[in-house]
């Protein structure tokens, strides 16, 4: 072409999909340890594309949720930066990297509306496989917020508010 220096497009846009599916596989096995270096990104992508998922999901099991799952979205990821801000002295959290966390941590909750497409929820199963998918959630998100802060000794503060959080879209989905 006529731009030889020129760098790809997606590296002009901060999509770095290498980071997207460390992130990702983070976020399936909140157990493993978390690179602070991938945690470090802002990247909205894949937090977009599980939302929407998640929206999509919803909208085959007949809930039209997309105003709902954006409403509580953008609370959750205000509320949790302004707490997360509160609680850590040492280190200020963007709201971008917030927002990063909370969406990439989502994907638990995008395989559980995916369940509920072909399984009902609404019963006693349906209730207890949510709520280990809340926990799912909330435990990889707590442990990306202390890893990325360096805030261990806080692990449970930052635990519940994360829980509450996806309990909200646990709610959205079982109903």
């Amino acid at each position: 072409g006529r731009y030889d220096n020129e760098p790809p497009l997606l590296e002009v846009l901060g999509i770095n999909f290498e980071h997207i599916l460390m992130q990702t596989r983070m976020t399936l096995n909140p157990f493993q340890k978390t690179d602070p270096e991938v945690m470090g990104d802002r990247d909205l992508a894949g937090p977009l594309v599980f939302c929407l998922l998640f929206g999509v999901f919803l909208l085959l099991t007949g809930k039209i949720h997309f105003g709902y799952i954006y409403g509580m979205g953008v609370t959750g990821c205000v509320s949790m930066w302004l707490l997360i801000n509160l609680m850590n002295q040492r280190t200020w959290l963007d709201i971008y990297r917030t927002t990063s966390i909370l969406g990439y941590c989502l994907l638990p909750m995008v395989i559980l509306a995916g369940i509920g497409v072909i399984f009902p929820l609404t019963g006693l199963i349906g209730q207890i496989v949510s709520l280990g998918i809340v926990v799912w959630c909330s435990r990889s998100a707590t442990t990306m917020f202390t890893t990325v802060l360096d805030m261990d000794d806080q692990t449970l503060l930052v635990l519940y508010p994360n829980f509450l959080v996806y309990a909200c879209f646990a709610l959205l989905t079982i109903f």
